[in-house]
């Protein structure tokens, strides 16, 4: 996990998905990866991916993988 005082000056992205709200996940590409956050609570941290694991998760989201249907 990511302190918020390590998330500073990041440009955080939501899907266009998301539909607007404040329910989804941010990111922030940094130059090894990615830090995902909860959009309802950007105070509470992230977690920190390395390009290689941030690569990984949205291959299992794209394929189904992650899904809990």
């Amino acid at each position: 996990m990511v302190n918020e005082a390590g998330l500073s000056g990041l440009d955080w992205r939501k899907s266009t998905y998301s539909g607007g709200g404040n329910d989804c996940v941010e990111v922030a590409f940094t130059s090894d990866g990615a830090v995902v956050r909860d959009s309802k609570h950007p105070a509470a941290g992230a977690l920190r991916l390395p390009a290689a694991h941030w690569e990984a998760l949205l291959a299992a989201a794209r394929t189904g993988e992650l899904d809990l249907r």
